[in-house]
């Protein structure tokens, strides 16, 4: 998009080859794609390839999370995690893929009391990103205690910055303006809408991370845009959409029952509502 390159992260959900993916994404008139290695059938070197042959910048790659826990408990468990995401880093340094999204935690049924040695192994993490020339992206999910304790510990390590996520932030995080926290690390986004948390009691569940295409939600798009500006970000922005709805719930439906073809094209229309509302707060500062 003129004056704003627009990325949409490839998913396993969505039908199509990873290879088909990029070439569809490419002639809807996104710029790049992200690699989420949370699929087991994602090959990085292949994909990289593809990308590479089209012309597609690959904004990220995210590692797998399902380990997340495990990096604050004792013993081997917590080791097994570390050595999964430090041969992640290594495949991002051979692509050449300058950042690397991780979360900070994962679940529910956590005291959220974030251990010193999870603080170690993600330090250690963060040591080998820096010296490899890659940012080390801390997502917000659930468990915004250990991405606290992380931002705070870690802060002196240049290689540490934040990935937001707008969707996140409204069912896991309370709305909590987390770019006014950690915005001047800001190093990728994922940008998706959603309905907040949906029990009055605010009770939360992975159930309401939904992933919706930006204004099918209740987020506020004007503000987002000024927010992003405000944190001095000038990326890609980038997209992380599904197609899947959340175990009884329906709101993704009406994606799936979409040729994949009218899925990417109606989201490359929303990422451009976005990115003009980006577009537009920029040049209004610089007047």
């Amino acid at each position: 998009m003129y004056k704003q390159k627009l990325c949409l992260a490839l998913s396993g959900g969505y039908g199509i080859s990873y290879e088909e993916q990029i070439k569809l994404f490419k002639a809807t008139g996104f710029e790049g794609c992200a690699i989420d290695l949370s699929d087991k059938n994602a090959d990085a070197f292949e994909i990289a390839r593809v990308a590479k042959e089209e012309n597609m910048m690959i904004s990220y790659l995210h590692a797998p999370f399902n380990k997340s826990d495990d990096m604050w408990m004792d013993g081997e468990i917590g080791d097994v995690a570390l050595a999964e995401l430090l041969d992640c880093l290594e495949i991002c340094s051979k692509l050449e893929i300058s950042v690397m999204v991780v979360h900070a935690f994962i679940g529910f049924d956590s005291d959220n009391i974030p251990t010193s040695i999870g603080i170690e192994r993600y330090g250690a993490l963060a040591v080998r990103a820096n010296e490899l020339g890659v940012k080390l992206a801390i997502e917000n999910t659930e468990g915004e205690e250990y991405l606290a304790a992380l931002m705070k510990e870690l802060s002196d390590i240049p290689s540490v910055s934040f990935c937001w996520d707008s969707g996140h932030e409204l069912c896991y995080n309370y709305g909590k303006d987390l770019l006014e926290l950690y915005g001047d690390k800001l190093a990728v986004t994922h940008i998706n809408d959603n309905l907040g948390i949906r029990d009055f009691d605010g009770s939360i569940t992975y159930i309401d991370d939904l992933h919706l295409l930006p204004f099918d939600g209740i987020t506020d798009w004007k503000a987002v845009a000024e927010r992003i500006v405000r944190c001095g970000f000038d990326g890609p922005l980038s997209f992380e959409l599904t197609t899947r709805s959340k175990p009884n719930r329906h709101e993704n439906d009406k994606y799936a029952a979409m040729p994949i073809e009218r899925f990417v094209s109606e989201a490359y229309i929303r990422a451009c509502r976005v990115a003009d509302l980006v577009i537009k707060e920029k040049e209004k500062n610089h007047e």
